[in-house]
This record gives structure tokens, C-alpha cells and sequence, in this order.
């Protein structure tokens, strides 16, 4: 029996999303970075990068992981200068994670790594299927099911 293409989509899903894949990824990308980047600190990186500074609680409802969590990934960034703590300037009692700039450097060196990948991985399709795909992509994460109300 042929699958639908929801059934098709949800199930590459599921495999690309799966803990391992993304472990695995984690771990290729933050090799030779340093002892704090790996693949634990790296959802705490990359989250910052994409929210900007913001609490632990923020962040971790942004990547996933519990507070306490978060804090001990933070303290291991914050011990070799990629993370610092700052006082939210909205409520002196809390305090926010913020990239440093060797943690906002360490980040473009994780996206190009992603960036090489992907496209290593893509260069055995046809130019204009790899588009075509990065495009629908884009399209299905912004206009998709996934998106916030």
C-alpha cells in the first residue's frame, strides 16, 4: 500500500527528529570546538543564537530541555566565555543568558558546518531538485502545520 503524502512527510519527520539523529548531528557539528560545545550545550547555542538573550526558563521552552537543565548547559558555555549571564533590564530580580561574542563566533562556525553539510548532501541531486526541495521546504515550515497561532 502506498503512503499519502501527510503519512510520507510525518514519517521522514519522525526519523529526522528522532533524539539519536539529532545527537549524532550535534556531535559531527561541535567536533574539535572545544570540551563545553557538544552535543548537550549545543540546543543551548543554537537557541540563544535564535532568540537573542532571554531567561532559562525562555529557553527552555524554546529547545526543549527543563530549566535546571538549561542552567547546567549554561554554566558549562558561561565557564569557557561562550555564554554570560546579565541582569533583564525589565525585572532586576531575574537574570538572562546572552551569547558572548566567542559564543555568537562558535555559532556561525556551527551553521556553516550545517550549511556544508547539507549542501554536501545535496550535491548528488540535480541543481534545480535542490532548490525546488529548499524552497518547499522553507515554504512547509513557514506557511505549515507547525507554525504559532
Amino acid at each position: 500500500m502506498e503512503l499519502s503524502t501527510g503519512h510520507e512527510v510525518a514519517d521522514a519527520l519522525g526519523r529526522l527528529l528522532r533524539r539519536s539523529t539529532r545527537a549524532n548531528l550535534y556531535a559531527d557539528l561541535t567536533e574539535g570546538l572545544g570540551p563545553a560545545v557538544d552535543d548537550v550545550t549545543y540546543p543551548v547555542l543554537s537557541g540563544l543564537a535564535r532568540t537573542g538573550p532571554c531567561s532559562a526558563a525562555d529557553l527552555a521552552g524554546e529547545i526543549g530541555i527543563d530549566r535546571s537543565g538549561v542552567s547546567r548547559r549554561a554554566s558549562r558555555l558561561e565557564e569557557a566565555g561562550l555564554v554570560r549571564r546579565e541582569p533583564d533590564p525589565e525585572d532586576r530580580r531575574a537574570v538572562l543568558l546572552a551569547l558572548t561574542d566567542a559564543g555568537s563566533d562558535c555559532v556561525r562556525e556551527l551553521r556553516e558546518r550545517l550549511a556544508a553539510r547539507l549542501e554536501a548532501a545535496l550535491a548528488q541531486w540535480p541543481a534545480d531538485e535542490a532548490r525546488i526541495f529548499a524552497r518547499g521546504l522553507r515554504r512547509f515550515v513557514e506557511d505549515g502545520p507547525f507554525t504559532e497561532a
